[in-house]
């Protein structure tokens, strides 16, 4: 019995003994890690943000009817450039039936005092030329008579504006004309002919008759997150980038920065402004979307690496580099970095150009060899 057990126990042994031998050898048989190296390089790091939004004019005007009616022509359209004083459009005007009666009501009056004026006249010149009043009393009467007549014919013109908006004498100045407030390129005209119109007075603001901007002046205008608006500041460069004019870059300086944010979709948004240094060959439709890139910082030709390649000390959370030494040897070594857009980062001290850095990516043999 002892014997078997004995036996059992060297046959175990031996087992063991192989399956050890045996594990050891497919780990010599295992390829060995291979770790790719990078240098430096110089590069231009910009540290941005961007803001989406769109092209506008600095300033557009909206031009508007003095009073209501149909649009009877119409002279301009989208595109068209147009000075101050232009005519734009042409309203009929579709009169108000109490206003209509009250000004033929005026007339019936102004008339009424009008003949009663007359017969007074007429009748104190008879007397004086009788020798019954004096000349005062005669002049007197024919103050009375000629105001009357001027009632009369107020009066008059004052129906006429009433029934169809203009009158004689009047020319340019008519309200149913209406013209162009300031120079510059018409955006829009959202009315056409037979579209009635409502004037612009205190209480209403009035149906735009036509959208008129000067298009060499135009800005940005977009939103930035709430997250990013603590790194921006009034006066910074802007690089703005429009969507339907490719491979184009126009420069821009970042000119407001709403001081209340609005909330949108669950995220408060900030409004900003930048004024473009519009380029003369190009011409920039006033709407088209655009992003701007807001320049946070930037280090021209510096000595840059992948950020990937950074690591970090866990105790000390200082970071460093393994730089070659030899076939697959690395050395640890500290550096100091500076500004990143994110894939790149400025290295300001720690390494130079001709150093092997470390790639923390394992790969095979024959890729490393590849």
């Amino acid at each position: 019995m002892k014997k078997s057990v004995t036996i059992i126990i060297l046959i175990v042994i031996f087992m063991a003994f192989g399956g050890s031998m045996y594990y050891l050898y497919q780990k010599n048989e295992e390829d060995p890690i291979v770790y790719k190296t990078e240098k430096a390089s110089t590069q231009t790091i910009i540290k941005k943000t961007v803001a989406t939004g769109s092209i506008l004019p600095l300033e557009e005007v909206l031009i508007k009817p003095n009073i209501s009616g149909v649009i009877e022509e119409i002279f301009v359209e989208g595109g068209d450039f147009v000075k101050s004083g232009d005519l734009l459009a042409k309203i009929k005007v579709v009169p108000n039936l109490n206003a209509l009666n009250d000004a033929r009501n005026s007339i019936d009056e102004a008339k009424i005092a009008l003949d009663d004026q007359r017969r007074n006249f007429d009748r104190q010149s008879s007397l004086f030329n009788k020798g019954v009043i004096s000349k005062v009393d005669l002049e007197r009467a024919q103050v009375s008579y000629d105001q009357a007549k001027q009632a009369y014919s107020a009066a008059n013109k004052r129906y006429d504006i009433v029934k169809t908006g203009t009158t004689k004498g009047y020319g340019n100045s008519a309200n149913t004309l209406i013209r162009s407030t300031v120079t510059g390129m018409v955006l829009e005209v959202p009315v056409e002919v037979g579209n009635q119109v409502i004037e612009s007075n205190n209480f209403n603001e009035g149906t735009t008759i036509a959208a008129i901007a000067d298009v060499e002046k135009m800005i940005f205008e977009g939103k930035v997150d709430e997250s990013e608006v603590g790194k921006i500041k009034e006066d910074l460069p802007l690089e703005i980038t429009v969507g339907a004019l490719e491979n184009i870059t126009f420069d821009a300086i970042l000119d407001y920065i709403a001081p209340k944010g609005n909330e949108e979709n669950g995220a408060i948004q900030f409004e900003i402004k930048g004024t473009l240094k519009k380029q003369d060959s190009v011409f920039i439709r006033a709407g088209l979307s655009a992003n701007a890139s807001i320049i946070l910082d930037r280090a021209d030709n510096v000595l840059s690496i992948k950020e990937a390649l950074v690591q970090f000390d866990s105790e000390t959370k200082k970071p460093f580099l393994e730089i070659a030494t030899g076939d697959q040897q690395f050395e640890r070594r500290e550096i100091e970095l500076g500004i990143s857009d994110g894939i790149y980062v400025e290295v300001k001290s720690g390494i130079d150009k001709e150093d092997e850095i470390k790639v923390w990516n394992e790969v095979k043999p024959d890729e490393y060899k590849g």
